[in-house]
């Protein structure tokens, strides 16, 4: 999407790569980015050299300047970076103009429109098809919500680019969800980002959010193909495009300024195709049968929402619907810890069609111990904060979220006689096993910060696992690592 996204807010390198990636493995929680259909050809950099996309390799991850500026921003606070999106004024549902109409058949003939034509209804055929099926339960979600927005309807097919419509993507530049926010765009447009809940997650808040953001950069650039070249590269590249090139933009029409930054060197080469693979999805998804194209239509994404007290257990909200606690760790993506947060009173929550009438009444009726999310322990004379964790299978990061007010001594000691909240095992079990925006790693389990000289090799053998595990454990889709990064190995 946009500053510092697959989705994020900013350049997207990623997102395009992840699409290309998607073409060799199934798409799977990352950035925000692995594509829609089958690998976002944005990692195809020029139409003499496009290789089908079975053939694609990804290799080094080249990130654009924006991001770097953005991921300086984001960790150090006073690098200068981007401008960072105020909370934009647009209240969803209040549109009551003609909505506009992406204008896609203008475009239809353009060249690298056309070669993801033949991608996306040729050698990446059954990867379009399954994630244009995936997208099917969301569909009626996103098109109302982009209508109410006053943004075409055809803009849910950014989804399908950034991320295949998973909601649960995740890049290895941490941008997350469905629309593949980074986060720090995602808390400038309104989402909850920190450890006990990630809206991003939340399919239908992120929509609401990048409908926001795309109104937000429609206005600031007054074209609709800017608007997503600059949610996919960064309004800062986008902008500093138009100055350079100002003399041969203002002679073209709004929608074609897009293509006349893209026969300059104004844009990354993700960015030039990224608007490419926004028509030539829309046009398969105005019609698929015309290109060949089967989708399966998935049953819709339907919830009951209720109110939950702060710090309840997801297994008891399960339990007071009748249902299996996946149910509900399903519907409520966004809420990470297998509870609801402890610094709210209420939390809002999804529970399956027919659950809500009844439900605090059935609630209030469990027995307490059974609500509970936590359970006490305390701590006995010479304990330390991370002799305590690992007896607890916690991260240090983990004991001391449920312990906020955690005193540890000089030598590392905890206060003898200390209570502890533990998370119990039925929080534990709901937990989810996802990368967290505080510190990159899941929260739970064991992790290791990555020193000069490590390889995945080595890290794997040291705590008795696999490369393979640690790769699927972290969302990783290459052998790279970057010195400080947190992984989560067991």
């Amino acid at each position: 999407m946009s500053s510092p996204s697959a989705v994020s807010p900013t350049p997207r390198s990623l997102a395009a790569l992840l699409f290309a990636l998607g073409a060799c493995a199934p798409l799977q929680g990352r950035r925000v980015a692995a594509p829609p259909l089958s690998a976002p050809m944005s990692a195809v950099e020029d139409e003499r050299d496009a290789e089908p996309i079975d053939t694609v390799v990804v290799t080094p991850v080249v990130v654009s300047r924006d991001r770097v500026e953005m991921e300086a921003w984001r960790l150090f606070g006073d690098v200068p970076g981007p401008e960072q999106p105020d909370v934009v004024d647009v209240a969803l549902g209040d549109y009551t103009g003609d909505l506009p109409r992406l204008e896609l058949d203008a475009y239809a003939e353009h060249s690298r429109v056309e070669h993801y034509l033949r991608l996306f209804s040729g050698t990446a055929k059954s990867r379009t098809e399954q994630r244009l099926s995936r997208g099917t339960q969301y569909d009626a979600m996103i098109r109302a919500k982009l209508r109410a927005g006053g943004i075409p309807e055809d803009f849910r097919y950014l989804a399908l680019i950034e991320s295949g419509f998973d909601p649960d993507a995740y890049s290895s530049a941490a941008a997350v969800g469905m629309w593949q926010f980074m986060a720090a765009t995602a808390r400038g447009v309104g989402l909850r980002v920190d450890w006990w809940v990630d809206e991003r997650r939340d399919v239908v808040k992120s929509t609401d959010a990048a409908v926001v953001f795309l109104n937000q950069l429609q206005r600031q650039f007054g074209s609709l193909y800017l608007a997503a070249a600059a949610y996919n590269g960064g309004p800062g590249r986008v902008q500093r495009g138009l100055s350079r090139f100002a003399r041969e933009v203002d002679r073209a029409e709004p929608d074609d300024r897009f293509f006349t930054l893209a026969t300059k060197n104004a844009l990354a080469n993700e960015t030039k195709n990224y608007v490419p693979q926004l028509i030539a999805a829309a046009l398969i998804g105005r019609d698929p049968a015309a290109f060949g194209v089967r989708i399966d239509t998935l049953p819709e994404f339907r919830f009951d929402e209720v109110m939950v007290p702060a710090s309840t257990a997801l297994a008891a909200v399960a339990v007071a619907c009748a249902v299996d606690v996946r149910e509900i760790v399903a519907l409520n993506g966004q809420l990470l810890r297998g509870m609801t947060p402890p610094d709210r009173d209420e939390t809002l929550v999804r529970v399956p069609r027919g659950c809500a009438p009844g439900f605090a009444e059935r609630l209030a009726l469990m027995d307490p111990a059974e609500r509970a999310a936590v359970e006490t322990r305390e701590v006995t004379k010479g304990e330390t904060l991370t002799g305590v964790a690992k007896s607890l299978n916690l991260t240090t990061t983990a004991l001391r979220q449920f312990n906020p007010k955690l005193v540890v001594n000089a030598n590392g000691t905890l206060r003898t006689g200390t209570t502890l909240s533990v998370p119990t095992a039925a929080v534990r079990a709901a937990w989810r096993a996802v990368p967290d925006a505080v510190s990159g790693a899941s929260g739970g389990g064991t992790t290791h910060v990555v020193k000069r000289g490590d390889t995945l090799g080595a890290i794997a053998k040291r705590y008795g696992t696999t490369v393979a595990r640690i790769k699927s454990l972290n969302g990783m889709k290459s052998d790279r690592l970057a010195v400080g990064k947190r992984l989560r190995v067991r």
